[in-house]
């Protein structure tokens, strides 16, 4: 097999690939989900942080929160708080997808099949059963 075979071959096989439903699914998952990582950030800091603010005394208070370090470094902790709330209403949001989406799946799926009927074996056993019954009536 030459090299052009082997590099068209593989291009084709990434094509197939990429061309496959499951990494376009993906692909949509992660921009949307890149949208909604702003929507969350916005909530987390120009809704959730200006009320936590009120009972802190400043709209900025949590953004703000720092522990100065010696040599001029600081923790954030304020960041950090902000990206636990954002993780908490991601994780709740998905969550909330999620139900909603096996909820209609279920909804779709078909209802399972009637029981299989007796088998042979059980129709000759019964038969057998029910001429014993008559001779024992004669």
């Amino acid at each position: 097999m030459s090299a052009k075979e082997k590099t068209t071959g593989f291009f084709a096989e990434f094509r197939k690939f990429i061309a496959r439903g499951s990494v376009m699914d993906l692909a949509v998952g992660v921009i949307i989900g890149g949208a909604f990582s702003a929507i969350t950030n916005s909530l987390v800091n120009d809704i959730l942080n200006p009320i936590l603010g009120i009972f802190a005394g400043s709209n900025e208070a949590l953004a703000a929160m720092a522990v100065q370090l010696p040599g001029g470094g600081a923790l954030m902790i304020g960041n950090f708080i902000n990206a636990v709330l954002n993780f908490f209403i991601m994780a709740f949001v998905v969550f909330c997808i999620v139900k909603v989406l096996n909820r209609l799946h279920r909804k779709e799926e078909a209802p399972p099949p009637p029981p299989p009927g007796p088998s042979a074996e059980e129709i000759l056993l019964t038969e057998i059963r029910d001429l014993l019954k008559e001779q024992k009536h004669v």
